[in-house]
């Protein structure tokens, strides 16, 4: 299956989508963190029109569409002005809107808990298919993300861990992306980080739909 991994810089799902035989790239603005040469430097728009099975939209810019961002667009952080922030809003529901409408017939785009302001600019908008958390896959860590699926069914939790019970020190440590407070340059790069786990699951659950291998779907594909 071609599979391309639009608004990432990191390669967790690429690798994950490729350790399955799947033909896998990335794209991002910035270059690849692991220097894959299975990477694309640029718009992810300027390619979806490239032959895709799925397009999975790993981290599309969401500070300016998810409720723990909405706060800017009242009161900017240092650096910008109110009309610079409802700008970014606007460029990052275009790029949110042209990815969940691109003709690919499997879509993922990942992003958590919108406010009505970005809803209210999304073209054909509908609410996530489902909200996953990475303790379901391994990791010990609080951090609701929504799935924006189309042509694809719902993740199945493959390692559930037990949270542990609020006010402990262990539940502070496992709310951590929820405690960094206050803007610093790179607070975007680490609250996007996605999880090896969910990666996998994706990888996993998604790229086997037609009950083929990544083998004999290429060599029926070759005969059809």
């Amino acid at each position: 299956m071609k599979v391309l991994v639009a608004c990432e810089f990191s390669g967790t799902v690429r690798r994950a989508f490729a350790a399955q035989g799947h033909d896998a790239w990335s794209c991002d603005l910035l270059r690849a963190e692991d220097g894959s040469n299975r990477h694309i430097v640029g718009d992810a728009r300027d390619y979806l029109d490239d032959g895709w099975d799925l397009l999975m939209v790993a981290h599309p810019p969401c500070t300016r569409l998810c409720n723990s961002g909405v706060r800017w667009l009242a009161e900017p952080p240092p650096g910008k002005t109110r009309q610079q922030m409802w700008a970014d809003l606007d460029d990052a529901a275009a790029l949110f809107s042209t990815c969940w409408n691109a003709r690919i017939e499997r879509i993922c785009v990942e992003n958590p808990i919108m406010h009505r302001h970005a809803r209210q600019r999304i073209v054909d908008y509908r609410r996530p298919a489902q909200f996953v958390q990475p303790w379901w896959f391994g990791h010990p860590e609080f951090k609701s993300t929504g799935l924006y699926l189309r042509g694809l069914p719902p993740l199945v939790p493959t390692r559930r861990l037990t949270p542990p019970a609020p006010g402990t020190a262990e539940h502070k440590v496992w709310s951590k992306v929820h405690r960094r407070s206050g803007w610093t340059p790179d607070r975007w790069r680490d609250r996007s980080r996605f999880f090896s786990g969910i990666a996998e699951a994706m990888a996993q659950q998604w790229g086997d739909l037609d009950g083929m291998s990544p083998t004999q779907r290429d060599l029926f594909e070759r005969l059809a």
